[in-house]
């Protein structure tokens, strides 16, 4: 997609009411140059930037909502009546404008002379959002477009990523993920074969960040993966492991439990349910082209060796990397995504232990505390672990366990690991200061690391990425008009972009102009700077005040000019 306006047409977060971001117009799109490149949003903390990721991804989620095939009972959604599920508490901005231009995957007679779209969607309060297909001379402007061919207008994918603690952007997705769960019991329940993940929104956390790196490991040829040896010295995976609980208490109500009682074996209590049932069986493959093994099945065909213990009641499956274990991955499933959304799918079934009462408190929740509102299992509770990831590191001898990687380490992995996943896909980024852990030379590199990401995808696919940053090198590699800068004053956000070229920009000027910080140096410096100044304006000897400038401050801006201001001076008086 290729996003063109985005209006909040009532508050939200610290959005005023006629917030709007404009991310194209014509002439932007005349002057695209140089291929993919993210729209970088910058400013102070607490400015909006974030929130602006947040109304996005809570208008998705919305939308998703609507064409859901399978609604939690609990969900509580009603296309007129009750559009949003819980509509208690502001999750989704209640009126909003977006628009975006996209290619039509089902109905390829809409596109433009490029194969595009333009698509409107339009919510007023306490309706469904309308879907709506502009310029186009068979199709009424104003007419909202048939619930089939509307849900085709939407994204292939909205992918999100948050380094930090903003676990308000990452709700409509953890929602999406019960959804999910409760999706999979509804066919699991009914003994039907279960098609999958449904809906296009995944946030990529820790938690899926083994199964990003296996993934890429597996499936990923070497000069694809160049950025994680050159940059982090991660040269290939050894081995892994998952193991996998066959039965588990589950807090089914009686309905659902007597529906799933057929299928629990005798000698165990009738709270007791095989939750990896469904994705043992023969399954629907998504795209069309036939019934496959379950997913379970086939991870077990491609293990190095398996087992089950009877103790745990747990299958075991390990993996010794090799060039026929990557071959038998690519022979039992048919990409890449297709093995990730088969362990999302495992993942998921680690929320067994959430109840109704939570997951409708989630459901109609305005903000989620993760740590403190859904159980953390230990690792003896959960359905599904990853163990025993091996990698091989440059300049060490042993392999190196991946939970051993540094902070910045997993984070830049992580990051360009999603964008390889996801690289062929038409998909929206959304990534939330993804640079926090970097040293300066890997966030001077980031931008350029992602672009290298799309550089070997389909033309065809169109991506688009936000990056919410303080960091001056991401503007630095930005066009200016891909950079938006953010400011609140007086409860009001506004964005502007910048009125110089960003592009190529030094740091020093980037930090000056953009994020309003005049001072080259650090704040405790700065003040001992401040201090001699005083001094020398209370007429203190010159050349104690050079000596210890000299002594005390390395090289800057500032100490260049306060020294010239002392030699200035110095010479005066000699005249």
């Amino acid at each position: 997609m290729i996003l063109l306006r985005l209006k909040i047409n009532e508050p939200f977060r610290c959005l005023q009411e006629g917030f709007e971001l404009v991310f194209q117009n014509e002439w932007d799109r005349s002057e695209n140059r140089g291929g993919f490149a993210p729209y970088v949003l910058a400013g102070p903390n607490g400015s909006g930037k974030s929130n602006a990721l947040e109304a996005l991804a809570a208008i998705f989620f919305h939308l998703e909502c609507q064409y859901l095939t399978i609604r939690p009972a609990g969900f509580d959604y009603d296309e007129e009546e009750n559009p949003q599920g819980f509509r208690d508490e502001k999750s989704v901005p209640d009126a909003f404008e977006l628009e975006y231009l996209t290619f039509p995957p089902l109905s390829p007679e809409y596109g433009d002379e490029n194969g595009l779209v333009h698509i409107k969607i339009v919510k007023v309060p306490g309706s469904s959002a309308r879907v709506c297909l502009l310029d186009h001379p068979d199709v009424d402007a104003g007419k909202p477009l048939p619930r089939t061919e509307a849900a085709q207008m939407l994204p292939g994918y909205v992918l999100a990523y948050s380094s930090g603690e903003n676990e308000i952007l990452s709700l409509p997705f953890f929602k999406m993920r019960f959804i999910n769960y409760d999706g999979y019991l509804y066919h699991l329940t009914r003994q039907s074969d279960y098609p999958g993940i449904e809906g296009c929104m995944a946030f990529l956390d820790t938690e899926m960040s083994q199964a990003i790196l296996i993934c890429n490991f597996l499936f990923q040829d070497e000069k694809t993966l160049v950025p994680f040896k050159q940059d982090v010295g991660v040269e290939g995976l050894k081995q892994f492991r998952i193991i996998i609980r066959q039965h588990h208490r589950v807090a089914f109500d009686d309905e659902i439990l007597s529906e799933i009682r057929d299928s629990i074996s005798e000698d165990r209590s009738e709270a007791m349910a095989e939750l990896t049932a469904g994705l043992k069986k023969i399954t629907y493959r998504k795209d069309g082209s036939g019934w496959k093994t379950g997913i379970i099945d086939r991870l077990t065909h491609c293990a190095t060796c398996s087992f089950f213990d009877d103790e745990t009641d747990s299958l075991v499956l390990d993996y010794w990397v090799t060039p026929e274990t990557r071959k038998a991955f690519q022979n039992h499933f048919s990409g890449i995504l297709d093995l990730f959304q088969s362990f999302q799918a495992l993942i998921f079934l680690n929320l067994y232990s959430v109840n109704d009462a939570l997951k409708k408190d989630l459901y109609r929740s305005q903000s989620l505390y993760v740590n403190e509102t859904v159980p953390v299992l230990p690792s003896d509770e959960r359905i599904v672990q990853f163990k025993d990831l091996v990698l091989y590191k440059q300049g060490v001898t042993d392999p190196v366990y991946a939970k051993s990687l540094s902070d910045g380490e997993h984070q830049f992995l992580h990051t360009l690991g999603l964008c390889l996943l996801f690289k062929n896909k038409n998909a929206l980024f959304l990534l939330d200061e993804p640079e926090t852990h970097f040293n300066p030379d890997w966030r001077s590199k980031l931008i350029s690391r992602i672009r290298d990401c799309f550089s070997t995808s389909d033309p065809e696919i169109i991506r688009e990425m936000l990056i919410t940053t303080h960091t001056p090198f991401l503007i630095s590699d930005s066009e200016p008009q891909r950079v938006m800068v953010f400011k609140k004053e007086n409860d009001t956000v506004t964005v502007t972009r910048p009125d110089y070229n960003t592009f190529g920009a030094s740091i020093n000027k980037i930090t000056m102009k953009t994020f309003e910080k005049k001072e080259t140096i650090g704040g405790h410096a700065e003040a001992i700077l401040n201090k001699l100044k005083e001094r020398f304006k209370a007429g203190e000897d010159k050349e104690i005040l050079l000596e210890e400038v000299n002594q005390r401050l390395g090289d800057s801006i500032e100490k260049v000019l306060f020294t010239k201001t002392l030699l200035d001076s110095m010479e005066k008086d000699e005249n």
